[in-house]
Parts: structure tokens; C-alpha cells; sequence
């Protein structure tokens, strides 16, 4: 993202910063005959979240609030684990976070794509299945194109911004809300959240989001 190109033609784009940094690594841990379901916990911190891997490892993506600090996620990754018996917390990587959408999509005959397009809050886990659907869509655009034999030129780089810029936008701010509802600090909405968390409807409805996204 920080390359020639995207900084002469893809510079234009809404961001926030969530003062907030993401620490990621993979836990080997003993054998489990069914490590096959993601779980997350939301802390007073910030969500951590255990993704599976294997029987043996497990993937950890840890949200925190505040400056970098390396040396507490370790302990802080061992307090919140409730499943596994981990033998090894592998190298712990970090990045800021900070969320952002582009305006346009394309330069001339150049598009945008990936993370440089739309970067999500990892809160939700959608960013590389936003990217999937922005995926699909240019492909149905490129074959409706072969289909009636017609060029695939820039033509394609508008067709797909006016297609898909207002639901990434719509989406993002989605997740967005998602994330200030459960950093807003009072009593009323911890009350709502464990409420919610208990209603079988919203936790379908979150279960969905996680794994297929938002159909707009």
C-alpha cells in the first residue's frame, strides 16, 4: 500500500485511526480431536480471538487499546484462554489499526483491490471476505462482458467501482458500529450486550455476519 503507484494515484480515501494495535500469532497446543470452531472474547481491553488452525495449532488476533506492548500480550493471551493446553505461543506480531476507504477505485486503466481499496476493523473478522465478494463481482463483470462479446477493457474498472464503492463504504461503517458498540463505556450497554449475548436471534444473526459478511 505504500508503493509509487498507490501513493501518486490512490491517496484519496476516508480514514480513522483507532489508537488501538492488533497482535497476532499462532499457539501450538495439545491435540484436539475437534478443533474446528472459532470463538472471541471481548475484554476490557479490546476482542481476542482464537480461529483454529489444526488439531495442534490455533491462530490469535488480539485487539488492544493504547501503545505497543509486546511483553503483555503473551500473559494476556494465556489469561483469556479457556480451551486449550498451550505448550508453545509462537513470534508475536503487531500492526496499527486503523480503518480506511479509498474514494475512487481507479486510475485510468489501473484498479484498486485488496486492503488498499477497504481496511475493516478486525473485530468482525470480514476483511478478506470483503475482498472475496469484491472479487466475484469482477468476475461476473469480466465474463457479462465475454458473454455478449464484448471488450474487457477500462470500461470494467467504473463498472465495478459503481457497483461495489457504496456497499464496501456501507459495510465498512457497519463494522465500524459494531466496534464502538462495544467499546462504549457504561452500564446501560454492558447490561444491553449480555442481554443480547443471551438472545438466540442476535447470536444467529453475528454468527452469519461472521461467516458470510453482510448481503447489502
Amino acid at each position: 500500500m505504500n508503493n509509487r503507484i498507490s501513493k501518486n494515484f490512490f491517496y484519496k480515501r476516508f480514514n480513522k485511526n483507532y489508537n488501538s494495535y492488533a497482535y497476532t500469532s499462532i499457539i501450538e497446543h495439545e491435540n484436539m480431536s475437534k478443533n474446528n470452531i472459532a470463538y472471541q472474547t471481548f475484554t476490557k481491553k479490546g476482542p481476542i480471538a482464537f480461529l483454529p488452525i489444526s488439531n495442534k495449532e490455533t491462530s490469535i488476533v488480539y485487539s488492544l487499546k493504547g501503545d505497543k506492548n509486546l511483553k503483555a500480550v503473551e500473559a494476556l493471551i494465556n489469561k483469556f484462554n479457556i480451551k486449550y493446553k498451550i505448550k508453545k505461543i509462537n513470534r508475536i506480531n503487531c500492526f496499527e489499526l486503523k480503518s480506511s476507504n479509498l474514494r475512487f477505485y481507479y486510475h485510468k486503466n489501473i484498479l484498486a483491490f485488496g486492503d488498499l481499496l477497504h481496511k475493516v476493523h478486525p473485530l468482525a473478522g470480514q476483511g478478506f471476505n470483503m475482498t472475496l465478494r469484491d472479487i466475484k463481482v469482477l468476475l461476473e463483470l469480466i465474463q457479462s462482458k465475454i458473454d455478449n462479446g464484448l471488450d474487457v477493457d477500462i470500461s470494467i474498472c467504473k463498472e465495478f467501482e459503481n457497483k461495489s464503492r457504496h456497499k464496501n463504504y456501507l459495510f465498512s461503517n457497519g463494522i465500524d458500529f459494531i466496534y464502538e458498540f462495544f467499546n462504549v463505556k457504561n452500564k446501560i450497554l454492558s447490561k444491553s450486550v449480555q442481554i443480547v449475548g443471551k438472545n438466540k436471534y442476535f447470536n444467529k444473526f453475528f454468527t452469519n455476519l461472521a461467516d458470510k459478511g453482510l448481503v447489502i
